[in-house]
């Protein structure tokens, strides 16, 4: 043990950070390629993969990106080794992505072994087309509005949650044929990224969303007299590290509100785009994106965003995932039997997700309406949209019970959720207490 403490840093086997995080998120992306796994698991482990990807270029690209542009003179070893670590996951990046893809095309040709077809706007038949042709009249017509390139300068309102297709239009004017490029995001909060066809013969149908709105361009362009067509999925990532001030006269909740604000602002440093994309087209979207030296531009498959996997159609067939395993209410924490008086007996347990945490609830729910309760105290870090832990607690105070919230406010990604919360209870007479794990002024 001396002897390692001795030696130098250089010499011991040590992993970056960043590069023991990609490596992690192979492993991820081999499970999403194991026969034994089953095939729908293999969806999601696609689509956590990408999610997980997505994620580390927000934050830790970002601020690899940050420190290597730094030019002050103090920061040049820094900045020189941040440089070099990007070249690296820029490298691992690359090499995963050919996997990922081969992955991809390997699980979507063993969903057709049983009967899962995925299928292109090539392939659709007649009848599938004048259904897609009509789902998109019912459900999608008025949500899909083309921006034009030329109308714009940068992608500076666009979320980077969302896909988009770049689309050259063209018609012809009498011996010339006229051109234009836009760009159109994909409505995916409202119908989902796989839209199901019609059964046939016992056979499933899926088809992306991407194709839904190829097929239904000249619709989209409708009353404009284009009669030719083309359409390239791209996506982008921000920067989403936060900037937060050192005014000394904001308050901590301000600065992270005003910090979460700024992220959907943030410079584009990665780019994924269909590698059939025409080069003409493509200089105009990368010209949208301002990238720099550093960034990340990759050509992919057709299709990007893949962490819509993680939501993608069972049609049915349960016996390709896993069995579920419900949750256990404990015998000991069940019946009509007051929970606080069973817990002033002798300490309960619970192991979350193996036990039902609505026996956490119920403890809550009792204490915010139990007389003998005269205050609560608690820790919370990640909420959810409509979090009854929340409620509870707002009910104990409006109770007249002393309670205490200690909250998270820098829950990545979950920032504007915890605010909002944050807030909320403040109103309802709830002394809730923010901290975060960085050290801000006060």
């Amino acid at each position: 043990i001396c002897f390692c403490m001795a030696q130098k840093k250089k010499e011991l086997p040590y992993l970056e950070r960043d590069i023991s995080w990609m490596y992690f998120n192979r492993r991820i992306l081999q499970e999403a390629a194991r026969p034994h796994v089953p095939l729908l698991e293999r969806m999601s482990f696609l689509g956590i993969y990408s999610n997980n990807l997505d994620e580390f270029f927000r934050v830790r690209i970002a601020t690899q990106n940050r420190i290597a542009e730094c030019s002050d003179k103090s920061t040049v070893k820094e900045s020189d080794h941040a440089k070099k670590l990007i070249k690296q996951i820029s490298k691992l990046n690359t090499e995963y992505t050919k996997v990922f893809e081969q992955t991809i095309h390997q699980t979507t040709e063993d969903l057709k072994k049983e009967n899962i077809f995925l299928i292109s706007d090539n392939e659709v038949s007649p009848e599938q087309l004048e259904f897609i042709r009509s789902y998109y009249q019912e459900k999608l017509s008025g949500s899909i509005i083309p921006i034009w390139f030329s109308a714009i300068r940068y992608f500076d309102f666009e979320n980077d949650e969302n896909i988009y297709l770049a689309v050259k239009v063209s018609r012809q004017q009498g011996s010339k044929q006229i051109a234009d490029y836009a760009f159109l995001e994909l409505p995916v909060n409202i119908c989902g990224r796989f839209i199901r066809l019609p059964d046939n013969e016992e056979k499933s149908y899926l088809i992306y969303l991407d194709d839904v709105i190829r097929c239904c361009l000249p619709l989209v362009f409708e009353g404009l007299g284009f009669t030719d067509f083309q359409a390239y999925a791209f996506k982008f990532t921000r920067d989403a590290e936060m900037e937060i001030d050192n005014d000394l006269r904001t308050g901590t909740l301000q600065k992270i509100s005003k910090g979460v604000k700024s992220r959907r602002r943030g410079e584009p440093l990665r780019v994924i785009y269909d590698s059939c994309m025409p080069k003409d087209m493509l200089r105009r979207v990368l010209k949208k994106m301002d990238l720099d030296a550093l960034d990340t531009v990759i050509a992919s498959g057709r299709y990007q965003n893949h962490k819509d996997f993680m939501k993608f159609p069972d049609c049915g067939r349960s016996n390709l995932k896993y069995p579920q395993w419900p949750s256990i209410l404990k015998k000991e924490l069940d019946g009509e039997d007051s929970l606080l008086a069973k817990i002033q007996k002798k300490d309960r347990f619970i192991h979350v997700p193996f036990h039902n945490f609505d026996s956490f609830i119920r403890v809550l729910q009792e204490a915010a309406v139990n007389k003998q309760v005269q205050s609560i105290k608690i820790t919370l870090y990640r909420l959810a949209k409509e979090s009854k832990v929340v409620k509870a607690l707002m009910a104990a105070a409006r109770n007249g019970k002393k309670v205490t919230v200690v909250i998270e406010l820098l829950a990545r990604f979950d920032e504007a959720s915890n605010i909002n919360w944050s807030k909320k209870m403040q109103d309802a007479g709830v002394n809730a207490v923010s901290y975060t794990h960085l050290t801000l002024p006060t």
